[in-house]
């Protein structure tokens, strides 16, 4: 026996916790935290790459605070023609309309495969 956690709770998000938090950064104007929970690098490095392509966006990282904790915080710093809020949502938008249409091109593909061929 181990003490390490069950393989699930890296994935399977808890009764009553939020998928996605929001915290203002009293420090800086126009910056803020997000933690996703039950993510990691593959879904934090997207969201990063994402809003490097909105040009109000000033920097965007994310970090995993620890192995064993199961979360990304992702940290935003826009322009004053935007906010944090905006820039993410925007983002995950964005990035819902792309991978929708990779999945309908890959159909696509799968079932022009699936059609007869003559040599």
């Amino acid at each position: 026996m181990t003490n390490a956690p069950q393989r699930y709770e890296r994935f399977v998000l808890p009764e009553g916790t939020k998928k996605v938090s929001y915290e203002r950064d009293t420090k800086i104007i126009n910056a803020a935290s997000f933690v996703i929970e039950r993510e990691d690098h593959t879904v934090g490095n997207v969201v990063r790459m994402q809003l490097h392509r909105d040009a109000n966006v000033l920097f965007a990282g994310y970090k995993l605070p620890h192995p064993l904790q199961y979360k990304i915080i992702v940290r935003i710093h826009t322009t004053s023609q935007s906010s944090p809020m905006q820039a993410y949502n925007q983002a995950i938008n964005d990035l819902d309309k792309e991978l929708n249409h990779l999945k309908t091109a890959v159909e696509a593909q799968v079932e022009m495969m699936k059609q007869p061929r003559d040599y």
